[in-house]
């Protein structure tokens, strides 16, 4: 696991940030603020929040930094501000939710439910703001399966069921690896208090985890991404099915209705290919919360030839097969994966 380290900041950078030198405070804080924004992610469940928490983070550091006495690392201290302008923004917030938490499976043979825009969803992270999480090639294996387990999407959902408390107390105790006399003293309880949140935390988590059958290695994963894009763009609607685990689910919020079982989705997937807006989709391979993902395209409403961002498409792997297929309808999360704002004509 990550652990919370005291390494202090070099004095002179220190003092010349608090005396409000933007370029030492940059040089400061730039090397935590990739974490800082897993973190306040994990906390709140939406990127789109936790960049903001991040901003607010590094105001309230920018304010602060002169009273900063070094009794912790600079990095703890982040930490500290981070995880109380969360408990802040929660108070102040419903959690971050999947379809499958709001209304039963839908029926695949009548046309999904319309958008609802009012229900806060839960948003995917992309790998490529996940650096800052890649195990050291000296570190225990096992440790990289934790990593990965503490950021995909079936804990973020979960760890939305916490209240705001538990939650931190959670993710500072088993996922930073802080002390429980350190997380006390952050959330202003006894170490006492930090211990029980954490048991009520695991146990909660224990209903909420879906049961994980036989962890499937990355590279497999990336593979069986790879089958579902070539099928997809092949139309090969056997193809594609032979994908899925029995017990699979389909979600696409901000549409309330998801699809449960192999054969709904088949069913589903059918109507789609049957329409000319299946055959026109086009999808590129990206990665989520340490999944495979696929960025689906859409023909272009614009008088111009090629295809626009649609939605990103996390696929869940476990046994070999897909359990669970997320489709996040929401172009403005394509420039933060790092994809192109268009497919020309050619590129399917």
């Amino acid at each position: 696991m990550t652990r919370v380290q005291a390494v202090p900041a070099e004095p002179a950078v220190l003092v010349a940030a608090a005396g409000g030198d933007a370029e030492a405070f940059e040089v400061l804080t730039a090397p935590h603020r990739r974490e800082l924004l897993v973190h306040c992610y994990r906390m709140l469940g939406s990127l789109d929040d936790a960049e903001d928490a991040v901003q607010e983070v590094l105001l309230k550091a920018g304010r602060r930094l002169a009273g900063f006495e070094g009794r912790s690392s600079l990095r703890a201290w982040l930490y500290r501000i981070a995880t109380n302008t969360c408990l802040d923004a929660l108070d102040q917030r419903s959690r971050r939710v999947l379809p499958t938490a709001v209304t039963g499976p839908a029926d695949p043979y009548l046309l999904p439910a319309a958008d609802d825009l009012e229900t806060p969803w839960l948003q995917p992270y992309p790998d490529m703001l996940l650096e800052v999480a890649d195990p050291d090639p000296a570190a225990d294996p096992a440790d990289a399966v934790v990593r990965r387990e503490h950021i995909e999407l079936a804990f973020i959902a979960a760890i939305q069921y916490l209240t705001p408390k538990q939650r931190a107390a959670l993710l500072l105790r088993e996922v930073l690896g802080w002390s429980a006399t350190d997380t006390a003293v952050l959330l202003g309880v006894s170490a006492a208090s930090v211990n029980s949140a954490l048991q009520r935390a695991r146990g909660t988590l224990a209903t909420r985890l879906p049961p994980v059958g036989d962890r499937t290695p990355p590279a497999d994963q990336t593979e069986l991404a790879g089958k579902y894009l070539r099928a997809w763009h092949a139309a090969d609607l056997p193809a594609l099915v032979a994908l899925l685990r029995a017990d699979a689910r389909m979600a696409m919020p901000p549409a309330p209705s998801w699809y449960h079982g192999r054969d709904s989705i088949a069913i589903y997937l059918r109507r789609l290919f049957d329409s000319p807006w299946g055959h026109d989709l086009r999808l590129l391979p990206t990665a989520a919360n340490r999944q495979p993902a696929l960025a689906v395209y859409a023909p272009a409403q614009r008088k111009v030839a090629g295809y626009e961002p649609f939605a990103i498409k996390v696929l869940t792997v476990d046994d070999g097969l897909i359990t669970a297929i997320t489709g996040f309808v929401d172009p403005a999360l394509f420039p933060r994966f790092g994809l192109p704002p268009q497919l020309p004509v050619t590129n399917c």
